[in-house]
């Protein structure tokens, strides 16, 4: 989640200050990355260093503003025309644990992944109802509509993983049946000719 472009895109809408930049990003996103205020000001300062943002007086309040520089703008259209990089997937704790749990000692992965398949379950249920309740009225201003947008990838997200674990069920179940089917090593070349006569016997039977 690249925190440091969605500030930009905030402060393109004009000067903000960190309180209101983290409840605005929180609102876009139906809070599901929180952010905290420390995250926010860290994240601005290093914007600054890079001259991204400037420092731009402060509200009736007393708050210190920020605003985008020319630079900021150049960084967020080139971070909008770029596909997120797929070809380094981050870490996926599931499909970690699943690969360690294969032959582990007194792991039953079945039941791992069960447990996984009932939480995913619960969640995508959890993710439909809050789509139900946003589309009871319909979206009308651009938080509401990226909030939409946020909870169905959610849903997208926990059907695909759900897919992905009965898909893991099936493959044990088929590696199972197969090592259960694989017929015993038989006797060897060796074995077939009987046993081997010592080296007394071969010679008096060559006489």
């Amino acid at each position: 989640m690249s925190i440091r472009h969605g500030l930009l895109a905030l402060l393109e809408r004009g000067p903000r200050y960190g309180s209101r930049l983290r409840t605005e990003f929180e609102s876009r996103t139906g809070s599901t990355w929180p952010l905290n205020v420390g995250q926010v000001y860290t994240t601005l300062s290093r914007l600054e260093r890079d001259g991204m943002v400037v420092q731009d007086g402060a509200d009736d309040a007393g708050h210190d503003l920020y605003a985008i520089t020319d630079a900021g703008r150049t960084e967020l259209h080139t971070w909008f025309g770029t596909p997120v990089d797929r070809t380094h997937p981050p870490r996926d704790e599931l499909a970690i644990k699943l690969a360690m749990a294969v032959g582990a000692p007194g792991v039953d992965i079945r039941e791992v992944i069960q447990s996984q398949r009932r939480h995913t379950l619960k969640a995508m249920q959890d993710y439909t109802r809050l789509k139900a309740q946003a589309l009871a009225d319909v979206p009308s201003d651009r938080d509401e509509v990226a909030w939409l947008l946020v909870v169905e990838q959610l849903i997208f997200q926990a059907e695909a993983e759900a897919r992905w674990l009965d898909h893991c069920e099936s493959r044990l179940v088929r590696l199972a049946e197969a090592a259960a089917t694989e017929p015993s090593a038989g006797p060897g070349p060796a074995a077939t000719r009987g046993p081997a006569r010592a080296p007394a016997e071969r010679s008096r039977s060559q006489r």
